[in-house]
C-alpha cells in the first residue's frame, strides 16, 4: 500500500487526480491530459491509419508538414559566433531530416521550454517568479534571454561541477561520496564560475599536484591510481599500476576506451594495439601517493589529507612490461595514441621525468583531435537526450558519428573559441533541435530516429536534480539553512544511491526505476516538506488564494511542480475530488491540496526531463 500524506485520501482515488499523474507500480507511465498538446493520441499524424486502394494496395501517405519553428530571436547584443553556430546546427540538420524523409515533432511550448532548459542548464526546475519573469519577456526574444539568465545564475557552475565530479570520481566509493568528492565539486564549480576554458581545466586535473585539501584537483588522479605494486618492484614500475586512471582518462577526454586493449588489440579500432593502452600508462608511472584513503568502519569515514607528488626515482625509463593473451612478455616505451588515422603513436622525449611527464601527456591529449569532439559531443547529450556517437565515450571504427560533419565542424570552432563552455550551451540551446517535443510522429518513432534529433528524448532526472527539483516545488530552501540543506542532500543522497546502485562505468546516465518511484512516494523528507504549515508551497498557495478559491490554489501547485498551467479538464476533475474528505476539509482546509501536490510530484512528469 503506498502511504499518502493526508488520511481520508485513499491511493486509487488520488490516481484518478490530475489526469492520472501518478506512477504505476510496475512501470513509470508519462499521462498527460487527453487531447493536450503534451497528448501523443493528439497528435493526427501519429494516429493515421494507412490508407488503401480497392486492390488493397497501401496507398502512398505525404509526410506531414514541417512544424512551424519558434519565434526565436537571439539575445541583444548576442554575439556574432551564436547567430553563425545556430544556423550552422539548423542547416545541417534540416538536410539530415530530409535526406532521410524525417519531418520533427512539434515545437515546445514556453512552459515546456522553460522546465527543460531549466533542469539542463542550472539542474533544477524553474522557480514560479522565474517562470512570471520569463512570459513578461517579449515573446521573440524570451527563449535566447532565458538562456543567457540561466548561464548567470549562481546554479549554473554548481550544476556543471556536480555533473563533472560524478564523471571524474563516480558516486561510489571513498572517492564518490563524503569530503573528497565534496571538495573536487567545490573546485570544479570555482572553475564554472569564472568560465575557465574546458582545455585549462583538463589540463589542471591531469597536472595537478600538492596536498588534495589545499589543492582537490589532485583527487582525480588520486581516486583511479589501481592496485599497488609490491615494494620491491617500485623502482621500476612506480607506485601503482595505474591502469583504471588510463582508462578513465582516455573515455572521458577523448571518448576512446582503451580498457578494451588492456589484454588484447582493440576489437572495433584498428588503430589500437595493445601496446597503445601500456605506453598511455606508462605517462603515469612516476605519480607517487602520500597517505592512504579512509577504510569504511561502521559505515563512517574519516577523510585524512592525501598528497600526490612525482617520483623522478621510479620507472625512469618510461616503459612498462605487459603480457599478450599466449603468455609472451613484452616491453613499451610511453607513447601517446596517434593524433589522428594513419599516423604514429607519439612517443615520449628522452630525459623526461618528474610532473613534466605527465604535463606532457596534458599536450598530447590537448592535440588529439578527438578531444575537442568528445566534449561537444558528451554536451550534446546533457542536452539532447544522446550523442551524435553513442554511447558518449566510445568513438571507434564501428561506431561513427550519426552526423560526422556538424560534429566535426561544432568541435573545430569549439576549439577557436577557447574551449568556452558557456558558448557551446548557447549554440546548442538556441537551435531548433532543443525545442523539439519528445511527441514522436509516424516518420521519427523508431529507435534509429533517435540519432537525427528530430524529437527530444526523454531524460529521467539524475538524483541531484531531483533533490534539487523536490527543493524548489516545495519551498523548502525558504525554512533551511545551508548547513540544513547539506544534510539533507547528504540523506537523501545517500537513501538514493545506495537504493538505485550507482553509475560506476556508466558515468553518462542515470535510469529512473520503480523503486526511484516507490522511495518518491513512501518518503518521510517528502512528506514533511509537503505538510510543512509555515513556507511550505502549499500553505503559502492557500494563504494567497484562499482554500475557498481552489483554482488559483491549483495553479499555484502546477507551477510550482510541473512548470506550467492546469488545463481547465484538470482543474475540474480536481475540484470534483477535493470532497472526498466530509468534515477533513473543515478541519484543515490545506489537507485536500497537499494531497494534491503530494500527486504532482510523485508524478513521472515531475519526475522526468521532457
Amino acid at each position: 500500500m503506498v502511504r499518502t500524506p493526508e488520511r481520508g485520501w485513499r491511493p486509487a482515488r488520488l490516481a484518478s487526480i490530475v489526469g492520472g499523474v501518478l506512477l504505476a507500480a510496475t512501470t513509470l507511465i508519462f499521462v498527460v491530459p487527453a487531447g493536450s498538446a503534451r497528448d501523443p493520441k493528439s497528435d493526427p499524424d501519429k494516429t493515421k491509419k494507412p490508407e488503401r486502394t480497392e486492390k488493397g494496395e497501401t496507398k502512398h501517405i505525404p509526410l506531414p508538414p514541417m512544424p512551424h519553428a519558434p519565434a526565436n530571436q537571439l539575445a541583444p547584443k548576442a554575439a556574432a559566433d551564436v547567430p553563425e553556430m545556430v544556423k550552422l546546427i539548423n542547416d545541417r540538420l534540416t538536410a539530415m531530416w530530409e535526406a532521410n524523409n524525417v519531418v520533427p515533432t512539434r515545437y515546445v511550448d514556453d512552459y515546456e521550454f522553460i522546465r527543460r532548459a531549466s533542469l539542463d542548464i542550472v539542474g533544477r526546475i524553474a522557480k514560479p517568479a522565474e517562470i512570471q519573469q520569463f512570459l513578461k519577456d517579449p515573446r521573440e526574444t524570451r527563449r535566447a534571454l532565458l538562456i543567457e539568465r540561466l548561464l548567470s545564475n549562481e546554479d549554473y557552475p554548481r550544476h556543471w561541477a556536480t555533473l563533472w565530479a560524478n564523471w571524474l570520481l563516480g558516486r561510489a566509493g571513498v572517492f564518490g561520496r563524503g569530503k573528497y568528492h565534496e571538495d573536487m565539486t567545490i573546485w570544479l564549480e570555482d572553475q564554472f564560475a569564472q568560465n575557465r576554458p574546458y582545455s585549462a581545466i583538463v589540463r589542471n586535473l591531469l597536472t595537478a599536484s600538492g596536498d588534495n585539501t589545499k589543492n582537490a584537483a589532485v583527487n582525480f588522479i588520486l581516486a583511479h591510481v589501481g592496485e599497488a605494486v609490491p615494494q620491491q618492484r617500485r623502482a621500476e614500475e612506480g607506485q601503482f599500476e595505474m591502469v583504471p586512471l588510463t582508462s578513465r582518462i582516455t573515455r572521458l577526454f577523448l571518448g576512446t576506451q582503451v580498457q578494451c586493449s588492456q589484454c588484447h588489440d582493440h576489437p572495433f579500432q584498428k588503430s589500437i594495439k595493445q601496446e597503445r593502452f601500456w605506453g598511455v600508462n606508462a605517462f603515469l608511472r612516476q605519480v607517487q601517493r602520500v597517505g592512504d584513503p579512509p577504510i569504511p568502519r561502521n559505515g563512517m569515514m574519516t577523510f585524512g589529507k592525501l598528497e600526490l607528488r612525482d617520483n623522478a626515482s621510479w620507472n625512469s625509463e618510461a616503459t612498462v612490461f605487459y603480457e599478450k593473451r599466449n603468455g609472451v612478455i613484452l616491453q613499451t616505451a610511453a607513447e601517446f595514441l596517434p593524433a589522428s588515422e594513419g599516423k604514429r603513436p607519439i612517443r615520449l622525449p628522452a630525459g623526461v621525468n618528474g610532473k613534466e611527464r605527465r604535463e606532457k601527456l596534458a599536450e598530447y591529449i590537448e592535440d588529439h583531435e578527438n578531444f575537442p569532439k568528445a566534449v561537444v559531443n558528451r554536451v550534446w547529450a546533457v542536452f539532447l537526450g544522446r550523442g551524435f556517437v553513442n554511447p558518449i565515450d566510445d568513438f571507434n571504427d564501428n561506431n561513427q558519428p550519426s552526423d560526422p560533419e556538424l560534429l566535426n565542424e561544432l568541435g573545430s570552432r569549439f576549439k577557436q573559441y577557447n574551449y568556452d563552455m558557456k558558448k557551446l550551451i548557447r549554440w546548442i540551446c538556441n537551435s531548433n533541435a532543443y525545442q523539439l517535443s519528445y511527441v514522436a510522429n509516424r516518420t521519427n518513432d523508431k529507435p534509429e530516429h533517435e540519432a537525427l534529433f528530430s524529437r527530444m528524448i526523454l531524460k529521467s532526472m539524475s538524483p541531484e536534480q531531483l533533490f534539487e527539483s523536490l527543493m524548489v516545488a516545495t519551498n523548502a530552501e525558504a525554512a533551511e539553512t545551508k548547513e540544513e540543506k547539506n544534510k539533507l542532500r547528504d540523506q537523501w543522497m545517500n537513501r538514493l544511491i545506495a537504493n538505485f546502485g550507482d553509475d560506476e562505468g556508466n558515468e553518462v546516465n542515470f535510469n529512473g526505476t520503480v523503486v526511484q518511484a516507490l522511495l518518491m512516494m513512501n518518503g518521510e523528507d517528502i512528506n514533511v516538506a509537503i505538510n510543512r504549515r509555515e513556507k511550505g508551497t502549499v500553505s503559502m498557495a492557500v494563504g494567497k488564494y484562499g482554500a475557498g478559491n481552489p483554482r488559483g490554489v491549483i495553479r499555484q501547485l502546477y507551477l510550482a511542480s510541473l512548470n506550467r498551467e492546469p488545463t481547465d479538464n484538470e482543474v475540474k476533475t480536481i475540484v470534483a475530488k477535493l470532497h472526498l474528505a466530509p468534515g477533513f476539509r473543515e478541519r484543515e482546509p490545506a489537507a485536500p491540496y497537499r494531497d494534491v501536490f503530494w500527486a504532482l510530484v510523485n508524478s513521472a512528469e515531475f519526475m522526468l526531463n521532457h
